[in-house]
């Protein structure tokens, strides 16, 4: 399961592919976001709008920067708030050592550690590598046809199918990923109609300690994870074939969402202890691949088949 990747978000690196971008649907998302919490969008998207030059560019770097004000308002907030709570507990165990004051001295530095990251992050206009990393339910850009034309839009990482309720979210975490033993069964109405593809640039895994050391549970051992990040060697953009849908329901907003589909792993990635692996499609058959109405689920499933294939280096994640 790909629980979490770095994608590529800048909206240059889609020109080569001449694809258009859907300026009004990430106009409509980052507004949104202003007044839903739920929203996630990695810092390396909002760096689009850093030079804006469309009126459509303009206001939704004026949404980026309403929303990076009153986030920062709030953490300052916060932060003063765990200061003084910090400063009681400090006093309280200057006159007496209670457990009471050491938990919430403990609590309190934590927090305020916390919010001044935060805060540095907001306030933070270099970028770093980990600006383009996503987790399930955050937003990202995934390239569709449209009206014939190779479109990028932001989906949300965690696909909900349009004939399935809102609660699908809590019931099944991990829709991120569709499974490709499961395109004919939970996918069948995705797979051969809506097809994605998104630029990832490497991907991390959860893995279990024993299963990564090769060996059983001991007695008495408790499963411990391991969060691995896995890049492909040598380094190179991988075009990440998608199954992607669009919600509807009255009242609510449209929500597009996507999920990643997932075979077999390659050797090196099995060696580790984990199952899944994504497939990057080669460049040539990304056309085919976004066009599927009409074309044999056979040849569909040859396009995964046809994959890249390149050696996946891994390193245990901070």
């Amino acid at each position: 399961m790909c629980y979490s990747a770095m994608v590529e978000q800048r909206h240059k690196e889609w020109l080569r592919y001449q694809a258009q971008i859907a300026e009004q649907a990430f106009e409509s998302l980052f507004e949104r976001r202003l007044t839903d919490g739920r929203i996630r969008i990695a810092k390396a998207l909002e760096l689009n709008y850093a030079e804006p030059r469309t009126p459509s560019e303009i206001r939704t770097r004026a949404h980026i920067d309403a929303w990076r004000a009153r986030a920062m308002g709030e953490h300052e907030a916060a932060l003063f708030a765990s200061r003084q709570r910090l400063a009681d507990a400090e006093r309280r165990l200057r006159t007496k050592q209670t457990k009471k004051a050491l938990e919430d001295r403990r609590i309190a530095s934590s927090k305020v550690e916390w919010h001044r990251r935060k805060l540095a992050e907001l306030a933070r206009t270099v970028p770093e590598p980990e600006d383009a990393r996503i987790f399930p339910f955050w937003y990202a850009p995934v390239a569709i046809m449209e009206h014939g034309r190779l479109t990028v839009r932001p989906m949300r990482y965690h696909c909900r199918p349009h004939d399935k309720p809102a609660s699908l979210d809590k019931r099944f975490g991990g829709l991120y990923n569709a499974r490709r033993d499961s395109l004919e069964g939970f996918w069948g109405n995705l797979f051969g109609r809506r097809h994605g593809v998104a630029i990832f640039t490497s991907f991390f895994e959860n893995v279990a300690l024993h299963d990564f050391e090769h060996r059983a549970l001991r007695p008495g051992e408790k499963p411990r994870n391991l969060v691995l990040h896995f890049d492909p060697q040598p380094a190179m953009p991988m075009l990440v074939a998608c199954l992607w849908d669009v919600w509807r329901r009255p009242g609510a907003p449209e929500l597009h969402s996507f999920a990643t589909i997932t075979d077999e792993p390659p050797p090196e990635v099995a060696a580790t202890g984990h199952e899944r692996c994504i497939i990057p499609l080669k460049e040539a058959n990304l056309e085919a691949w976004l066009t599927p109405a009409g074309r044999d689920r056979r040849a569909l499933h040859a396009l995964l088949d046809d994959r890249e294939r390149p050696y996946y280096a891994h390193a245990i994640a901070a």
